[in-house]
């Protein structure tokens, strides 16, 4: 199969994939949030940054090591799953130890037993990953389809039945370790792959060596993504943490999608022709553009609806959540570039800037939070806004000078579509207000806005000549 057929074939079943997941999770999320109070929710996302750290030092970026080189057999992966598995029962015993601590870091007793019994996970998914990272490298998305839908399924099933029978937060506990152990039990049936009995020193020094620098940047995300989550859960009741996290994971739930779905496919896809550098640039520009050209207009569009779309979806319980959702969708816009100009430098192995920017813009989070936190919650959303912006500017200038696609060129071709989303999302903003004073409903709110707002984008579009809508028009146009 030539490389443009696999890949758009990958992309094909990611989408499905991505598409089927996160659809079913929204409307799983969407029952939940009427069952669960926003304090429950909140107690979950201050588990964020363990089970975080605990997933990244487990994978080591082992598994991005796999995906990355070009000759592994069965050795290499034999080598990582066994790394993963001891590692998995390391993290799991030391965070079962620390688990008391957590709980008084927070003040909620609760936690403690909630994260012994949640961080089994680490130990489920350990037994699964190098089977996802071969059907990762082998653009092979139909396979995963088939373990991610069922999987997630059940967990849910378990999450929503123990909702209704008010078990409250183990709802949401309980259906993370069944649909892990759902996932786990059919990646083995349906991958066809079993590690051979052998570890390679010589080829867990090669790939750790490159792993490694992974690992430590991937530990710092976590930390500093989940900054805000640590600081209003300390200082801030449960509820409010609650409503930061249900902004947060609608703000990124459009982005997450298309970002997930073409790097799922271009991370592989760019490994394969990381020696061609025209062929990359060239590739690598209309792939950041037609993600911004898809996201920038979501993002802005739901900002501007935030009211009947919380309203909506989540009752008015969830309306403080709001203000929130709103900033936190324009931070969203510059997610995917940020990502894959980081991609750059790991597909050409150069994972030692790649922690070199990470540790940079580490410390400049650290300074603006410092700074910000005075203000209270708004202060801390308004400062992420605008660390998202600095961030571009730092990860564009070492992959800016790979692609020589300087940060200054990035910006001429992906400031008029995020201009022309917001030019339309504020139009959109002031008529749903005209609406919302007419007395309409909010699912009619949502239509209208969403409709006009759509439609003129697109009009928009091609009155400008944006060349994003005339590649995205020759994809779908029938051959």
């Amino acid at each position: 199969m030539s490389l443009k057929k696999q890949a758009l074939s990958g992309f094909f079943w990611s989408l499905l994939q991505i598409v089927g997941t996160q659809g079913l999770s929204l409307v799983v999320s969407l029952i939940l949030a009427r069952l669960l109070l926003p304090a429950e929710f909140g107690l979950i996302a201050m588990l964020g940054i363990f089970i975080g750290l605990g997933t990244t030092l487990i994978g080591g970026g082992l598994t991005q090591s796999l995906i990355r080189s070009e000759a592994v057999d069965e050795e290499d992966y034999a080598t990582v799953f066994y790394f993963n598995l001891v590692g998995s029962v390391l993290v799991y015993v030391l965070v079962f130890a620390i688990a008391p601590a957590i709980a008084v870091f927070y003040k909620q007793d609760l936690l403690t037993n909630v994260v012994r019994l949640y961080s089994l996970t680490f130990i489920i998914n350990a037994f699964s990953a190098i089977q996802l990272t071969r059907l990762t490298k082998l653009l092979d998305f139909k396979t995963q389809l088939k373990v991610s839908i069922p999987s997630l399924l059940v967990g849910s099933t378990v999450g929503i039945i123990m909702a209704y029978k008010g078990y409250g937060v183990w709802s949401l506990v309980w259906s993370g370790i069944i649909q892990a152990t759902a996932s786990t039990i059919q990646i083995w049936f349906w991958a066809k792959w079993k590690p051979i009995r052998k570890f390679n020193l010589i080829k867990f020094k090669y790939h750790f060596s490159y792993g490694y620098k992974l690992m430590l940047s991937g530990l710092l995300d976590t930390v500093f993504t989940n900054a805000y989550l640590i600081i209003i859960g300390r200082y801030f009741a449960p509820a409010q943490v609650g409503y930061y996290s249900r902004a947060d994971t609608l703000s990124i739930l459009p982005v997450g999608i298309i970002n997930t779905i073409i790097t799922k496919v271009t991370f592989p896809l760019f490994s394969s022709i990381q020696n061609e550098e025209e062929r990359l640039k060239t590739i690598y520009i209309k792939i950041m553009q037609m993600v911004i050209f898809l996201s920038a207009p979501v993002l802005v569009l739901m900002a501007a609806l935030g009211e009947p779309l919380f309203r909506f979806l989540f009752t008015e319980k969830w309306l403080p959540a709001v203000p929130y959702f709103q900033i936190l969708c324009f931070t969203a816009i510059m997610y995917p570039i940020h990502g894959y100009n980081l991609q750059i430098l790991i597909v050409r192995g150069r994972s030692d800037l790649f922690l070199k920017l990470e540790i940079l813009k580490k410390v400049m989070i650290a300074l603006i939070i410092l700074f910000s936190f005075q203000f209270g919650i708004y202060g801390l959303l308004y400062g992420g806004l605008i660390l998202s912006v600095v961030g571009f500017f730092v990860n564009t200038h070492y992959s800016g000078k790979y692609l020589n696609y300087s940060a200054w060129q990035q910006t001429k071709d992906l400031l008029p579509i995020i201009l022309l989303s917001v030019t339309v999302g504020s139009a959109i903003y002031f008529l749903d207000l005209f609406c919302s004073r007419s007395g309409i409903i909010d699912f009619a709110r949502l239509c209208i806005g969403g409709i006009i707002g759509i439609t003129s984008y697109i009009g928009l579009s091609y009155l400008f000549k944006i060349s994003s809508l005339s590649e995205l028009i020759l994809i779908i146009k029938p051959k």
